[in-house]
């Protein structure tokens, strides 16, 4: 019977199972053990959550029940501190100008919110701390703001900014000159300049030393949290700054969110380079300049970039499906795309092969050069320095001196004599006599410092001319031409004497000397392009070379005139029409478009070769004002017309065979070349308006404190010192002989640029600082005094012809408005855009590749090139003037020295903000931390202990 029923249970069973695994799957006895599982642990949740709130209500029903009520003075103290906690309200006033403020809280808005909000927020809150940050950064602002105020800021724009500029220049030329005898010159020596360069900066400050801060990035950081703790102390109150919190906390974000990420930018290379080429972004691109940079660089990056990029350009002009007209255009851009690939690839090849040339050496050795006629020479600045120095080295200055005292003396005598014969028309017969009696003390003076027996050196010529002068001198009265047959005779031995002028021309100062007036130019930019061979002169000797047939016919006229605007400037532009006729009976016709300008430099051209010429082509003549009138134009068209039609005339063209060239050169279908006609052109420019009256030497006449100039009656009683004093300071001037100044045993190399400003200058702003930057960069300490007088004299002119007295008021109007709210607002608005435009924090930029930034330092340089005026070239030289602004973009190209720079003018911006407080001996500690001031020191006592 139990067997039966267990039978049947574990039948019913089996058949239980069976059916459920057919009908739920065989896996259902796996889900349905995880449903177990669920409902077991849900239940257990379940009591835990119950158990806790319970838990939670007996625990404080027993704390109402045993602990002791608080104490009301416990309950007092927390409400008064629940009253302390009110809004704190923030005066938006920070400088008094409404101007200002508006776009300043805007960017302190921003600043809370990009730099601490998006991190704060995290943490807490409480807006509190928000809110006193920016009320402490609000009351140093306040306090920035009103020591701003009483600053008079003209000191430090027109002097302090400028001397540590120049100072800056000054250690850096040090730098490079201690580098520059050395014989691997190809390499790299980027480290070693820089060594060299800190170097130089500790023996000029000599307890200042900022290699460390500009090296170091750990230095560096530590040196702006001491600066910035200091500035937080000057400006923030004494509650806020004791906080040790919030003082740590404005530091970090000064230090390493402000002015750390802004010493960055402002000392990168690639950023000055952008700035330099924003700066001057109106200028056009000039080519003579661009080509110069290619054949002065030697940094092959550079020239690798620049290939990179034309084969880039030629790669897409040959993809370009033109026709008609447009090839042409393609042609032309294609070709000159190769031509500056060459350049690039043969002075590449050069630079790596270390076969590298110096173009004067080179052109010493080879070739024809520019002949300038020594009357030219004698009478322009810049030539006038190298022969002098030339005739110093052969010993023959007293004869050059003498023919330059002469002049001087000739020209005060005729302003003289003019006004005593003005005086004898009045009847005033004793101040005339008095006149005749100093310039003949003045002329015996001139025949003793260089003629007599006791002159030393004295001037070789034929003792029967002295004997002559010298009994002239004592029987007749003086006249302006009394030397001028013995200085005759000295010019006709400086011109002859295969010593004197001959071998001048043939000397290196030469070479030199046609360098500075840009008469020096390398074949490969002018003629053939292989790159190689000698140097020619911009002469119009070498377009008599041309190989065009003289049998060859052509017709031009202008058709038409127009005005033209290009980045600012308005001229007139003239389109021409040409025809012409082949051998071979086909005709050519184009067009081609040329200024007024190159009609000038095309007439200036032709007529310095071809003299008879002058009498016969007659060039309209220029105008200054309205001359883009229309009725202007068209006579101008009409005249242009006529003289270009005397040019092609068949009369002409047979009287001038070898002419034809030149007017078809002129008149092909390509930009007109000034650059061949630089021989002609330049002496034109720089000869014809200082040949009267000769105003150099003049100049040194009029210069001297008691000369005749300045009036005959101051020196009465020491005119028997007058030639001698000329000839003294002419002598001086050549010898490079320094003004007599307050002796010092510190080199002047050795200090500071504006500690040997003399103070007897003239107290005239504009004209110390231009010395000052122009001593500098043009390096013109190494020029004689001769030079540097003239070119003082040119500047004081230029200065006192544009502006007249009011100079000095200009500039302080000109500070006043640099430092007025109104402009202030207007820096801060660019801050705030530049960094948050629209209001959104602006993304870090893409870096840019190494081409790119290589590129950028090309056309930096090609525009600072481009900039230059020819009057700066005319008046210190063009390869002076070249070597000075490229020395300034080099010293732009080190990232250590930039941060020197940026560190010099942020201590001289503190000092003058604090003069009261002792910034000066601050620095001093804080670059103390540099082992080369320690060096420096040690060399000195042990210098000291040999003495």
């Amino acid at each position: 019977m139990l067997a039966e029923a267990s039978l049947s249970i574990g039948g019913w069973g089996g058949l239980g199972v069976v059916l459920f695994l057919i009908t739920f799957g065989p896996f259902a006895i796996f889900y349905l053990a995880f449903y177990i599982l669920c409902f077991i642990g849900g239940g257990f949740a379940v009591t835990l959550l119950y158990g806790k709130i319970n838990s939670e209500k007996h625990l404080e029903r027993s704390e109402h029940s045993y602990l002791p009520p608080m104490q009301t003075g416990i309950q007092k103290t927390l409400d008064e501190f629940k009253l302390d906690l009110k809004p704190i309200k923030i005066d938006r006033r920070l400088t008094g100008s409404s101007f200002i403020d508006e776009p300043l809280q805007q960017v302190i808005q921003y600043a809370l919110r990009d730099y601490i909000q998006y991190w704060y927020y995290t943490l807490s809150e409480d807006e509190s701390f928000l809110l006193e940050i920016r009320q402490t950064l609000q009351n140093a602002l306040v306090q920035f703001s009103t020591r701003s105020k009483e600053v008079d800021w003209q000191p430090y724009f027109t002097t302090r900014l400028v001397d540590d500029f120049a100072t800056h220049l000054r250690v850096f030329r040090k730098a490079q000159d201690r580098l520059g005898d050395r014989e691997d010159k190809q390499r790299d020596m980027t480290d070693e300049l820089v060594d060299s360069f800190f170097e130089a900066e500790v023996e000029l400050e000599r307890k200042i030393c900022r290699d460390v801060v500009c090296t170091s990035r750990k230095d560096e950081e530590g040196f702006l949290r001491d600066l910035c703790e200091v500035l937080l102390y000057l400006l923030l109150p004494p509650g806020d700054f004791h906080n040790k919190n919030m003082r740590y906390f404005l530091r970090e974000v000064l230090a390493r969110g402000v002015l750390l990420p802004l010493i960055n930018q402002l000392s990168d290379p690639d950023y000055i380079n952008q700035f330099v080429i924003w700066m001057i972004r109106d200028s056009s691109c000039n080519y003579e300049a661009f080509m110069n940079i290619l054949r002065l660089t030697d940094r092959p990056p550079e020239l690798e970039a620049v290939k990179d990029k034309v084969l880039e350009e030629l790669q897409y002009l040959r993809s370009l499906d033109t026709a008609g007209d447009d090839i042409n255009v393609i042609k032309n851009q294609i070709n000159s795309l190769l031509f500056v690939r060459k350049i690039c690839e043969t002075r590449i090849q050069r630079l790596q092969s270390g076969k590298e040339v110096d173009a004067l050496k080179l052109a010493a050795n080879f070739g024809k050069l520019c002949i300038i006629p020594l009357d030219h020479i004698l009478v322009h600045n810049i030539a006038l320095q190298f022969f002098m120095d030339y005739m110093q080295a052969v010993g023959a200055q007293a004869e050059l001196f003498f023919w330059l005292t002469v002049e001087g003396y000739r020209v005060t005598a005729q302003q003289q004599l003019e006004v005593m014969h003005a005086w004898q028309r009045d009847g005033k017969k004793q101040t005339s006599s008095t006149t005749k009696g100093l310039l003949k003390a003045a002329a015996q003076g001139v025949f003793e410092q260089y003629l007599s027996e006791k002159a030393s050196p004295r001037v070789q010529v034929d003792e029967a001319f002295v004997i002559k002068l010298g009994e002239k001198l004592l029987k007749e009265d003086p006249t302006a031409e009394i030397f001028d047959e013995v200085q005759r005779k000295v010019y006709d031995m400086m011109l002859r004497d295969e010593r004197y002028y001959p071998s001048f021309k043939q000397s290196p100062l030469y070479v030199r000397m046609l360098a500075e007036l840009d008469m020096l130019k390398e074949p490969s930019y002018r003629g053939s392009d292989d790159g190689d061979g000698g140097v020619c002169a911009a002469s119009l000797d070498d377009l008599s070379n041309s190989c065009h047939d003289d049998t060859m016919q052509i017709h031009a006229f202008i058709s038409d005139t127009g005005v033209c605007n290009d980045h600012g400037k308005t001229y007139a532009l003239y389109a021409i029409t040409v025809f012409r006729r082949n051998n071979d009976g086909s005709e050519d016709c184009w067009k081609t478009y040329r200024r007024y300008s190159d009609f000038h430099d095309f007439h200036m051209r032709i007529t310095e070769q071809y003299e008879n010429l002058t009498s016969i082509l007659r060039l309209p003549g220029k105008k200054t004002f309205n001359n883009m009138d229309r009725d202007f134009l068209e006579k101008r068209k009409k005249d242009l017309n006529a003289y270009l039609q005397l040019l092609i005339n068949p009369e002409m063209v047979k009287a001038c065979p070898t002419l034809l060239p030149h007017v078809y050169d002129f008149l092909e279908n390509k930009a007109y070349n000034k650059g061949k006609g630089d021989f002609a052109r330049k002496m034109d420019t720089f000869v014809n308006p200082l040949r009267s009256s000769m105003r150099n030497v003049s100049n040194v006449v009029k210069a001297l404190p008691d000369s005749l100039a300045e009036g005959m009656n101051k020196v009465s009683d020491n005119m028997g010192r007058m030639s001698e004093r000329l000839g003294q300071d002419i002598k001086q001037s050549i010898f490079k002989v320094p003004p007599l100044l307050p002796k010092s045993d510190i080199d002047p190399e050795h200090c500071r640029v504006l500690a040997q400003l003399d103070d007897n200058v003239d107290d005239n702003i504009p004209l110390r600082v231009m010395l000052l930057l122009m001593d500098e960069v043009f390096d013109l300490k190494e020029k004689n005094q001769w030079l540097r007088r003239n070119i003082k004299n040119l500047l004081q002119q230029l200065i006192r012809a544009t502006y007249g007295d009011t100079i000095n008021r200009k500039i302080v109007d000109h500070v006043d408005f640099m430092t007025s709210p109104e402009q202030v607002a207007d820096y801060v608005k660019k801050f705030r855009d530049s960094y948050w435009p629209n209001g959104i924090l602006a993304e870090s930029p893409p870096t840019r590749d190494k081409g790119t930034r290589m590129r950028t330092r090309v056309a930096a340089k090609t525009n600072l090139l481009g900039i230059m005026p020819d009057e700066l070239k005319h008046i210190i030289g063009a390869d002076t003037t070249r070597k000075g602004i490229l020395r300034v973009f080099d010293m732009f190209q080190h990232q250590p020295m930039n941060r020197r720079l940026v560190y010099v003018f942020l201590e001289s911006f503190l000092e003058t903000m604090f003069p009261q407080y002792k910034f000066p001996e601050l620095f001093v500690k804080l670059h103390s931390r540099s082992p080369r001031t320690h060096r420096y020191s040690q060399k000195l006592k042990s210098t000291a202990l040999k003495r």
